[in-house]
């Protein structure tokens, strides 16, 4: 067996997980660690000392950092289903306020320590697309999708240009004006921007 693969397991599928409460706490020091230091400063070493663990024991579970800190953001932000409230506009508040949401002040700070690394670190920018963003993206155009198979949204209307429209306002108030997102903001948003752009 190679020295690497000593090093991260990758050649011993028989070697014990890390599961549980164990693997909560690698989570919770990898968060910790991007709040304090961001991105770029966190090291699998790092993370292994605050959480006392060996790096080999998080090579067994994780490739690398990359899906490490996509691992702690996704459960950090938990489990939030596709909103089904009736209509577009009661859906689309629902999924950008709240817990896990764009009014969320710790999830919006962990996404500020993510900015400079999504353009500097191809293998990070690669993992956050496809794990992170991917996932968000499906949940929101079902629900422009749900909404045009109800008739509130014209056929014709260009999904893809749309729906990045409502978290890019959002994102361009709160990391270049320094203007934080509220309930108020986001539903002014909607009203004054979204819903008039998919229904003309």
């Amino acid at each position: 067996m190679s020295p690497q693969a000593k090093e991260t397991g990758t050649d011993s599928p028989q070697r014990p997980r890390v599961e549980g409460e164990r693997e909560q706490e690698i989570l919770d020091a990898t968060l910790a660690i991007l709040a304090e230091v961001g991105y770029d400063l966190l090291t699998m070493d790092k993370v292994a000392a605050a959480a006392r663990a060996s790096k080999a024991t998080l090579y067994r579970r994780w490739k690398g950092k990359p899906e490490l800190v996509i691992e702690a953001l996704l459960a950090h932000k938990g489990e939030h289903p596709a909103p089904d409230t009736g209509t577009l506009r009661g859906d689309l508040i629902a999924s950008f306020c709240g817990a896990g949401g764009m009014t969320d002040p710790q999830q919006m700070a962990i996404m500020g320590s993510l900015i400079t690394a999504i353009s500097r670190d191809a293998d990070f920018a690669e993992v956050f697309r496809r794990d992170f963003i991917g996932p968000k993206a499906a949940r929101t155009l079902q629900l422009f999708e749900r909404a045009r198979d109800r008739g509130e949204i014209d056929e014709d209307v260009d999904l893809e240009i749309v729906i990045p429209a409502l978290p890019g306002i959002l994102l361009h108030r709160q990391f270049l004006l320094g203007e934080e997102p509220t309930d108020d903001v986001i539903t002014r948003v909607v009203d004054q921007v979204i819903l008039p752009a998919v229904t003309r």
